[in-house]
């Protein structure tokens, strides 16, 4: 049916959920935003993609577990954004217990045996679409366009839906989201220089979000190092030109061998082409690919993520500016816990030294986390935190020792300053 008709299909009164990012279904979220008869409606996701009159409704009601720059525009609009704290890999169980009656994904065209991928975002709601289309009293609206690749699912698990599952199937010619890819400032190319020299061959990798993660991947792609391995939640354009330099193998990995493994995509036109049916690529669900456990298991796993603010204390806030929330809690914990659990692991948190803030420059390493920030991986779980002014490996450090290494990885504006900070704390 059209996208109208499914959306016809919602009670004024309602409630849906839905995937990040490249799971954001664009043409049923056009046809929400055509409705006007809202009374209730209470929609659970986040990092949603494009601008969609929708979320403005004055009846409805956002439940963000990751907040993207679609969404902040949102809230700073007025809209009812309330941010809900989850790791990704709960999100599934969270819009169970909210009892989210109508579920929406985006997918490639059926096969020649009815199965739907869920293409670029397997993450943590495939189930819970099952569960809303084999549930008489639920709706599982799906929609589907040829440009969307055909992923794989990795061994052992599942990357589709079936039509019999799925309550209303609407065809469109929907193109999946393309980031842009900006090129890495001279700051961002050093922290991925000092990031690289923690990078083994035949580690087993995770890139974050972010620019910096990226630059790490592009530069280990133009390095002398290979034989690495992916073991990632999210696919990024630097993992894919490490696999096209010919650096990746997977075949040094403990699990797995042979595969990257994933749970979502996004990026460039020409990754999702890569992706198309590759079946070097296997995506699972994000409960498998972020378990501590199951990262533990990879081969010289070396986790690469990003921060807004590290404290002298070690303490990590990826997620909020102060009070303000800036993004979400994802798989970031996962990962380092995931990578603290053997000594041949490791985390590395890049992040440039400063930031520049209504004009003033100000350290993004700091004596203690600004008031209200929250912090998203707690001071045990700290590895190493990488600046464009060098490394501070905090692993077996006492609180002193660490205060001291982050102070010297600090802009040279603030060391002294953070130094009688650690004096003054003790």
């Amino acid at each position: 049916m059209t996208a109208d008709e499914a959306v016809a299909l919602l009670r004024s009164t309602d409630s849906v959920g839905f995937g990040l990012i490249t799971a954001t279904p664009t043409t049923l979220f056009q046809a929400l935003s055509r409705r006007t008869d809202w009374e209730d409606l209470t929609i659970c996701g986040g990092l949603s993609l494009g601008s969609h009159d929708v979320f403005m409704h004055p009846n409805v009601h956002y439940k963000c577990q990751f907040l993207g720059g679609a969404d902040r525009n949102y809230k700073a609009q007025g809209a009812d954004v309330q941010f809900v704290p989850s790791f990704f890999r709960h999100y599934g169980i969270m819009m169970e217990r909210l009892g989210i009656r109508v579920m929406m994904a985006a997918g490639s065209l059926p096969d020649a045996n009815g199965n739907v991928s869920v293409s670029l975002y397997n993450g943590a709601t495939l189930e819970e679409c099952r569960r809303a289309g084999r549930d008489p009293n639920r709706l599982l609206i799906v929609e589907v366009s040829p440009h969307y690749p055909r992923t794989l699912a990795l061994a052992g698990h599942s990357n589709s839906l079936h039509v019999d599952d799925i309550d209303a199937l609407v065809y469109t010619e929907a193109m999946p989201a393309v980031l842009p890819n900006e090129a890495p400032t001279p700051e961002e190319i050093q922290i991925a220089a000092y990031a690289s020299a923690f990078i083994k061959d035949g580690a087993t990798l995770q890139t974050g979000i972010g620019a910096v993660p990226n630059a790490v991947a592009m530069n280990l792609a133009n390095g002398a190092g290979g034989d690495y391995g992916v073991h990632s939640e999210m696919f990024t354009d630097g993992l894919l030109a490490l696999i096209k330099a010919g650096k990746v193998t997977n075949q040094k990995k403990s699990i797995n061998r042979g595969t990257s493994v994933i749970t979502f995509a996004a990026g460039s036109r020409e990754m999702y082409d890569f992706l198309h049916e590759n079946e070097s690529v296997g995506v699972a669900p994000v409960t498998y690919t972020n378990d501590p456990y199951v990262i533990n298991q990879n081969h010289r796993m070396v986790c690469i993520n990003s921060a807004l603010e590290v404290d002298l204390l070690g303490q990590m806030a990826a997620e909020s500016i102060g009070l303000r929330q800036f993004s979400g809690v994802g798989g970031h914990q996962d990962f380092i816990e995931g990578t603290s659990l053997s000594v041949e692991h490791v985390s590395l948190i890049c992040l440039t030294a400063t930031a520049t803030v209504k004009g003033e420059l100000k350290s993004r390493i700091s004596s203690l986390l600004t008031p209200g920030a929250a912090v998203t991986s707690p001071r045990q779980l700290a590895g190493v935190i990488v600046t464009e002014y060098g490394a501070a490996d905090l692993r077996a450090k006492t609180v002193r020792e660490r205060a001291e290494a982050l102070a010297a990885v600090a802009h040279p504006n603030f060391r002294d300053e953070l130094l009688a900070s650690a004096r003054q704390m003790g």
